[in-house]
C-alpha cells in the first residue's frame, strides 16, 4: 500500500467563474497535519471596475484521502472579505487537485461557483497550470 504525500508545500491554481470571465491565477501556500490543512493564498485579481487587486486568504479545512475540502476566507483586502467553500480530488500522482468552488448567496450579492485546478510548485508555473486547466 503506498503512503500518501502531505499536501504541504507551494501549489499554483486557476479558479473560473460560471460567466465569462478569465481564469484567476493564485498561489498557495498548505500545511497538512493529520487529516487537517491549512495555509494562505495570494492572487491578484481585478475589482468591478477594472482595478487591480491583491487578494490575500487563509484556508482551513481537510482531506480524506483523495478528497480535500477547504475554506478560504479573504482578509479585506481589495474590500473582499468573504468565504469561498471548496471541494477537489487529488489525482493518483497527488499533484493537482481538481474540482469545484462555491459563494454561499447573501443579501448583498447572489451566490457564485466555478471550478479550479492546482498543481504543486515542482514543474508547475501560471503557463504550465493554464495549459492543464484548458485540457480538464
Amino acid at each position: 500500500m503506498a503512503t500518501e504525500k502531505l499536501l504541504t508545500g507551494v501549489w499554483h491554481g486557476l479558479y473560473t467563474y460560471q460567466r465569462e470571465l478569465q481564469p484567476v491565477y493564485f498561489m498557495a501556500t498548505l500545511l497538512q497535519s493529520g487529516a487537517h490543512v491549512v495555509g494562505t493564498t495570494h492572487e491578484a485579481e481585478k475589482g468591478e471596475d477594472g482595478t487591480p487587486l491583491s487578494l490575500f486568504a487563509m484556508i482551513d479545512g481537510a482531506r480524506a484521502g483523495a478528497e480535500v475540502t477547504f475554506r478560504k476566507t479573504y482578509d479585506g483586502s481589495g474590500g473582499w472579505e468573504h468565504g469561498v467553500d471548496y471541494e477537489g480530488s487529488l489525482d493518483e500522482a497527488e499533484t493537482e487537485i481538481e474540482g469545484h468552488w462555491r459563494i454561499a448567496p447573501t443579501a448583498e450579492r447572489p451566490g457564485l461557483s466555478g471550478r479550479f485546478l492546482m498543481m504543486r510548485a515542482s514543474g508547475a508555473s501560471e503557463k504550465a497550470v493554464r495549459k492543464a486547466f484548458e485540457k480538464a
